[in-house]
């Protein structure tokens, strides 16, 4: 899905590896690869997260391309709390920041996933250096795909 709309911010109750809660708005600047995941999602597990941490090891080269997690929990809400979260992160050698979804007050779907009308898990979001969305993808996204795309935002 390609799009150009501004990048709803990211509703995090938590964050793993980084100091600081980060926000899109201070990303400006950048390129921005958000992967929305849950522990328990075997095309996550598979395909998304190793993609992830793939790209943020190209990315520790490059100063203008970030890499984010956001762990949108939509169901099995007792089993993927944020101490399974950080021992998931251990044992998966995720080191990019990944923020916790702020779950909605009045049903299951947490509301960055809502902001952003996600379709499940796992989802990939590319955002440009203005803030806005360029590529918003469900389910695995090829790396071949993926790879233009950015590069294609680099060299802007």
């Amino acid at each position: 899905m390609m799009a150009t709309s501004e990048a709803p911010p990211l509703e995090a109750v938590q964050w793993f590896n980084t100091d600081r809660p980060l926000a899109l708005r201070d990303l400006r600047g950048k390129i921005v690869v958000l992967h929305a995941f849950q522990m328990l999602c075997p095309g996550c597990v598979a395909h998304a997260i190793p993609q992830a941490r793939r790209l943020h090891e190209i990315a520790k080269g490059l100063e203008d391309l970030v890499v984010l997690g956001i762990h949108t929990v939509f169901e099995h809400h007792a089993a993927m709390t944020p101490v399974s979260l950080k021992a998931f992160l251990h044992e998966y050698r995720i080191e990019f920041p990944v923020a916790v979804d702020r779950p909605s007050a009045d049903g299951p779907i947490p509301r960055t996933m809502a902001a952003y009308a996600f379709k499940g898990t796992p989802s990939t979001v590319v955002i440009d250096r203005e803030g806005r969305i360029v590529r918003q993808t469900f389910g695995a996204e090829d790396d071949l795909v993926l790879g233009l795309v950015l590069g294609s935002l680099l060299n802007r």
